[in-house]
């Protein structure tokens, strides 16, 4: 056996339910990103580029898509004899078959794929974050620490700091205090969801809490370690980090991208992010078309108007039609004559003729008031829209929805249409 310093395990198993139809298919780490990637690629990148060659992921909630995306890793030079890409779902063990349940369990659960490769240290990661982090750096911070844990925090404003895990800590960083996501935090310095752990610490912990319901990095796990006197420190990072766990912080993200000068740099050639690519025809832009400051995604063809947007590979826009302000995934069609105005259309979309998306004020959500915010159209993959209909702020769309489901052609802001069987 050879044996890895430091191996990685990303936990890809959340529903990630505040993206709402987005994601009532498809696991949160498989959404489209930028018009080429799957938000997974990030953290799968970072390994990469960081030199880390095993990575186990754990996936759980509808994981088809994340496991044929993942495939043997070869997009990010992860198909290795030893080592390399592991999906790690959950399965049935002699005595019980359990579902993953808590972060720390999920980890807990597969002690056995760890102890296989004997690291001297164990990176705990999210599949659901956007960033670019040398894992490596943060490696030798620990070393030099002579860390048992190290947490990766970063500072937030002030007011938005009870949503997170907050830490305290003394002037070499060492951490005197971790609060998860407290009331009135006291300091602004909030953990990414990111560990390294020397590995005989993590195990202790795992088994010491293992009959802990839903076991919890943060709620668990660190204060063991803590309040057991282990040393913990914290690695500030002040690069760019998004949650993409909202359908407003996701669409935000997205438009960084298309900004003049781009707070998030995709084509950096020293820290590249992979992914899987299928092999599809060129663009192709129409004598009439007009596209700006927008990411056109490979085998798009474009008839019509694009502005301010990210479209995914194989996307059909319309003649006439005008896209602001969206994001439009892969091999969706949209046809001609209509507007898409602040928009999140997911993949193999049908759109018809002379839809207007967007219109009129804002209104409330009936759905669900703090998923579908942020005055955008949500629709769901595979979803169906007919054509000569128009469609408010604030709404959700999901399935192969006809003319009747549109009360006098129209989708009023705040209202819904979920056929039966696709999710909210």
């Amino acid at each position: 056996m050879i044996r890895k310093e430091m191996i990685a395990m990303l936990l890809a198993g959340g529903q990630g339910s505040r993206l709402g139809v987005l994601t009532a298919n498809v696991a949160k780490p498989a959404v489209a990103f930028g018009g080429k990637y799957r938000i997974i690629d990030f953290p799968l990148s970072n390994c990469i580029n960081s030199g880390i060659d095993t990575v186990g992921v754990l996936t759980q909630y509808q994981p088809l898509q994340l496991n044929s995306h993942i495939g043997i890793g070869i997009p990010w030079d992860l198909d290795r004899n030893h080592g390399g890409v592991t999906v790690l779902p959950p399965y049935e063990k002699n005595d019980s078959s359990e579902w993953y349940s808590g972060t720390a369990n999920a980890i807990y659960q597969n002690l056995s794929y760890i102890e296989s490769y004997d690291p001297e240290y164990v990176l705990i990661l999210s599949g659901d974050h956007i960033y670019k982090m040398d894992y490596e750096v943060m490696l030798d911070f620990h070393k030099e620490n002579k860390a048992d844990v190290t947490i990766a925090a970063m500072p937030v404003p002030i007011e938005e700091a009870s949503r997170f895990g907050i830490v305290i800590t003394d002037d070499d960083r060492k951490i005197l205090e971790f609060e998860e996501k407290p009331k009135n935090p006291r300091s602004n310095l909030a953990s990414m969801g990111i560990y390294i752990f020397t590995w005989s610490v993590l195990r202790e912990a795992l088994i010491a809490k293992k009959d802990q319901s839903n076991c919890d990095f943060g709620k668990h796990i660190i204060p063991y370690c803590h309040e057991g006197g282990k040393r913990l420190f914290a690695y500030e990072y002040n690069g760019y980090w998004k949650d993409v766990g909202t359908l407003g912080s996701y669409w935000e993200a997205n438009m960084e991208l298309v900004d003049l000068i781009p707070v998030f740099n995709l084509y950096e050639e020293y820290w590249k992010i992979y992914t899987r690519t299928d092999n599809v025809e060129p663009q192709y832009v129409s004598e009439d078309s007009v596209i700006e400051k927008s990411i056109i995604g490979e085998g798009t063809e474009i008839y019509g108007e694009v502005h301010n947007s990210v479209i995914g590979a194989g996307v059909v826009i319309g003649k006439g039609t005008v896209v602001r302000d969206s994001i439009i995934m892969k091999d969706t069609r949209i046809g001609g004559g209509g507007s898409i105005n602040k928009a999140i259309i997911a993949e193999n979309c049908e759109i018809g003729d002379s839809v207007e998306m967007g219109i009129g004020e804002e209104a409330k959500s009936k759905l669900h008031e703090e998923i579908y915010a942020f005055g955008l159209v949500t629709v769901g993959e595979n979803t169906k829209v007919p054509s000569n209909v128009k469609i408010g702020k604030n709404t959700a769309i999901s399935g192969a929805t006809n003319t009747e489901d549109y009360p006098g052609g129209m989708l009023a802001g705040g209202e819904y249409i979920i056929k039966a069987g696709e999710g909210k």
